[in-house]
């Protein structure tokens, strides 16, 4: 009977576990598909925006998403800007322009007064306070400014501690093709400056100065030179250290750190005809100002002088020495140019310097093209300037 009850038991053992395994699993099925169902469901990512979008048209549709917004707009250097934008149901902002001219464009999207970049745009143009994205429309064939095949230069960035600021500050240094591989050939330097709200990276990343002269020079039109290219806004009043004769002028601050601090940085560290025959400066906007003032008052370091989009103030005033002895401007000078958009608002102060130059029989280049206050034009100057430099006339 005992061996009977312990079957028994033994078989009803079993099939209790079995049960109880059975049943065990059943629950944590259910507690699993309750747990799951509790679970907050994730909403989908929205698909990213993409803007802009340049269609097969040359149609170039600009898009934001601002669903709050009430007015957005589209400005910068797009022509006709600025541009409305219209909302859809979904909050998002579109405009389609175009097609536009090949080139390479800044632009901003108006926010309820609000100037930011595109967000959906990573190119953005350097500035001291970014609130330009970049719109690139290739050319074909390429234009002057695009990279093309052909031997390429370097472009270094260096770090150094003015004196004349006090503080630590950036400059970009071009080499042309070929710098590397020999240790004797020695090149000219030109000193090219942006203009106000730009940094020392614009003239490279924006304005494609390097690739400018990577193709001039491979075509034979342009010496093989070095570029430099500083910031050109000075620190400041209020920055600490400052004094208040540094402060109350910035471009002769600027003047103490370009002569001081990055003309002998550029010359100790690279291969340059230190000489005032091999240096040439110029710059546009507030950058030209810069180097007409620099080059024009110190003709004993610079020989080619020019200005892009720019006039000084009180010429006369600004530049006493140059005036006041117009034979020997001119018998120092090997270039002075002067360059317009005939839409730049700086245009008319052009051509009184201008004006003022031929009276006093300065020898000058003038030059009024198409355009205004704008890259598109700006790139054009440097590749008319270049190939004029370091050469005999």
């Amino acid at each position: 009977m005992r061996t009977k009850i312990g079957l028994i038991i033994v078989v009803l053992s079993g099939a209790f576990v079995a049960v109880v395994h059975w049943s065990s699993l059943s629950t944590a099925q259910e507690n699993s598909s309750e747990k799951k169902k509790e679970e907050p469901v994730q909403p989908r990512r929205p698909e990213p925006l993409i803007s802009p979008q340049i269609g097969s048209d040359g149609t170039i549709v600009f898009r934001l998403s601002a669903p709050n917004a009430k007015v957005v707009s589209l400005a910068g250097e797009i022509p006709g800007s600025p541009v409305a934008l219209v909302k859809d149901e979904k909050g998002i902002w579109s405009a389609a322009i175009g097609p536009l001219t090949p080139e390479l464009y800044s632009y901003s999207f108006i926010v309820d007064g609000l100037r930011v970049c595109d967000p959906a745009n990573a190119a953005v143009k350097p500035m001291r306070s970014p609130t330009s994205s970049v719109l690139e429309i290739a050319g074909s064939p390429p234009l002057l400014h695009d990279f093309q095949n052909v031997p390429h230069g370097t472009v270094h960035v260096h770090n150094y501690q003015s004196q004349a600021t006090e503080s630590r500050r950036r400059m970009h240094v071009y080499t042309p093709p070929g710098y590397e591989k020999s240790s004797e050939a020695r090149f000219p330097t030109l000193y090219l400056f942006h203009g106000s709200g730009d940094n020392d990276a614009c003239w490279t990343e924006f304005g494609r100065a390097n690739w400018i002269l990577d193709n001039l020079i491979a075509q034979g039109k342009a010496r093989p030179m070095i570029l430099v290219m500083t910031d050109g806004h000075a620190r400041p009043a209020n920055t600490a250290g400052a004094t208040a004769s540094e402060g109350s002028n910035r471009n002769q601050v600027f003047e103490k750190d370009l002569l001081g601090d990055v003309m002998p940085f550029v010359e100790s560290s690279y291969r340059v005809q230190a000489d005032r025959l091999n240096r040439a400066i110029i710059g546009l906007s507030m950058g030209g100002g810069q180097s007409l003032g620099v080059g024009l008052n110190h003709l004993e370091l610079f020989a080619w002088v020019g200005g892009m989009s720019t006039a000084l103030r009180d010429p006369q005033a600004a530049l006493p020495q140059f005036f006041a002895d117009p034979s020997r401007s001119n018998a120092e000078l090997r270039l002075l140019w002067v360059a317009c958009g005939r839409d730049d608002g700086l245009v008319v102060r052009a051509r009184e310097f201008s004006d003022l130059l031929k009276e006093k029989g300065i020898r000058h280049e003038y030059v009024e093209s198409a355009g205004g206050h704008a890259w598109g034009v700006w790139r054009k100057y440097l590749a008319q300037f270049a190939p004029l430099l370091f050469v005999e006339k």
